[in-house]
């Protein structure tokens, strides 16, 4: 699947770990501090929900687009054009103040977002061997999820004090890391590497369809997400109104999911490399998802705020064990020539999902209390994850009996060769 042969290059990783921590905090900011804004203004969930919706529907509806640019287009180009073009528009949100325009310039800092996702996802696995790809996976999750983490805790602190826009000109800033990654990363994809690497191959080419294990992976963490995405919307007039908490607070607490993501994603780690069977991390994988359902359920009965640390800390590392066992998967099952455009598919289902529950969320806070809905949420998910038991075990005799009958035909191929 063209992992590097040579040794692991671990100043890459490091560089590109850390671009995508310090962008990641700045896309956190930005929207942690526009939700904020509207909430304090007294818009009502509709409104933080459009917002939402601008910043995730690039990702969804440029993702045949995007996909294919980071597989075709030099990883360096990619990253310089795209950190430049949201420094600069993030610049400009800092100074806008019609709603159009806010919600244009977010869609157009989430086109952004779509490009570099998937070229930064398909650059790591170039970066290091086979078996070092679970720890650099970590690595590199670790970066995004402390960026996400920093991001809402900077937003609460920043809009308290100063307003939005000094957190918005802090965002601005942020983008530059990508810049700098794009000069300095020594590995790179696409361009001519990728022309000349489908050229060479032999194989059609991939389709997600074709892989019904992926298939099911991809169609399992959408499902989850579109059942409990709501709770992207209602947590912040849960936190903020139910529980009767700061805009400090919000941040420190929706920063606990989040550091539970980095422990997670370290801990989980560890696990993939002994599941050499893919199988078995789809099966995993769902046990997961069922763990940040389960934590999203029990967070409605709490009578403060911070009692949702712990939950949502344990939310956060089920999420981060999922994580890793999907990029792992995605990373050993699909041609390194096609890897930009399967990371963006992923990305799109995901995202697609998630916006799906933002509108419902902002729609539902219409007629019902937000603990209600959080708890409705998490019902929602578990019954989402029980009803995919089925299609994951099918999948998962489906793969394990392929591989029954490939091998003897693999041994009798060598013993004709002999």
């Amino acid at each position: 699947m063209s992992f590097t042969t040579d040794e692991s290059r671990w100043p890459d990783v490091w560089l590109a770990a850390t671009a995508r921590g310090i962008s990641s905090c700045g896309d956190f900011l930005a929207a942690a501090t526009l939700t904020l804004a509207l909430q304090s203004a007294g818009a009502g969930g509709l409104a933080v929900s459009g917002l939402l919706l601008a910043a995730t529907l690039p990702l969804v509806v440029l993702a045949p687009l995007t996909g294919r640019l980071a597989d075709r287009v030099d990883s360096r180009v990619l990253l310089v054009a795209a950190g430049l073009v949201q420094a600069a528009v993030c610049l400009a949100l800092a100074y806008a103040r019609d709603p159009v325009l806010v919600i244009a310039l977010v869609a157009l800092l989430a086109t952004g977002l779509a490009v570099t996702q998937p070229a930064i996802a398909a650059l790591v696995p170039v970066m290091v061997r086979f078996e070092d790809l679970p720890r650099a996976g970590a690595l590199n999750q670790t970066a995004g999820t402390l960026g996400a983490l920093a991001g809402p805790a900077l937003a609460g602190l920043l809009v308290g004090q100063f307003g939005t826009r000094v957190p918005l000109l802090v965002d601005a800033f942020s983008y530059l890391a990508l810049v700098a990654a794009g000069l300095l990363i020594r590995t790179r994809r696409g361009g001519r590497r990728t022309r000349a690497a489908v050229a060479a191959a032999v194989a059609p080419a991939w389709r997600l369809r074709r892989d019904p294990l992926l298939t099911v992976m991809v169609g399992s963490v959408a499902a989850v997400i579109g059942a409990v995405g709501a709770v992207n919307v209602i947590e912040v007039f849960f936190i903020r109104e139910t529980l009767g908490s700061s805009t400090t607070v919000y941040g420190l607490v929706t920063g606990s999911w989040t550091l539970g993501i980095v422990l997670g994603a370290w801990l989980f780690a560890r696990v993939a490399r002994r599941l050499a069977d893919d199988g078995a991390l789809l099966g995993a994988g769902l046990v997961l998802l069922g763990g940040c359902c389960l934590a999203v359920l029990v967070s409605a009965a709490v009578p403060s705020a911070w009692l949702l640390v712990p939950i949502w800390l344990a939310g956060g590392v089920a999420n981060g064990g999922n994580n890793v066992f999907d990029q792992l998967l995605l990373a050993r099952r699909v041609p390194e020539a096609s890897r930009g455009r399967a990371f963006a598919v992923f990305g799109a289902a995901a995202q697609g999902a998630a916006m799906g529950g933002y509108l419902v969320g902002g729609l539902l806070l219409e007629v019902a209390g937000p603990r209600v809905l959080i708890a409705g949420c998490g019902v929602a998910g578990l019954l989402v994850v029980v009803a995919l038991l089925g299609p994951v075990r099918r999948a998962v005799r489906a793969e394990r009996a392929a591989a029954r009958t490939a091998t003897p035909a693999a041994v009798s191929v060598a013993a004709k060769s002999v």
